[in-house]
């Protein structure tokens, strides 16, 4: 599990938002997203609000700072020798 400092939090439901915590995928993550309807954009943002426990409408809302947060949290994950800012 990763804990996500928000730079830009969101007003989400009432409610803001300024840390998400995105949890280590697993296989049956990737297959799901490769399945998702999109682009790979669309697919990643899916997989991504699949992690954090979030709607992907709210990762869209992210800003591209803090999405690219996200990026890094995941490869961190996936990726051997990389680590996460």
């Amino acid at each position: 599990m990763e804990n996500i400092s928000l730079n830009h939090p969101v007003e989400w439901n009432g409610t803001k938002i300024g840390k998400l915590a995105m949890r280590r995928p697993k296989v049956r993550d990737m297959i799901a997203a490769d399945k998702s309807k999109g682009s790979d954009a669309e697919k990643e943002i899916y997989a991504f609000a699949n992690l954090c426990e979030m709607e992907e409408a709210f990762i869209q809302e992210l800003d591209m700072q803090d999405y690219t947060k996200l990026q890094d949290a995941y490869r961190s994950f996936v990726q051997v020798g990389f680590q996460s800012k």
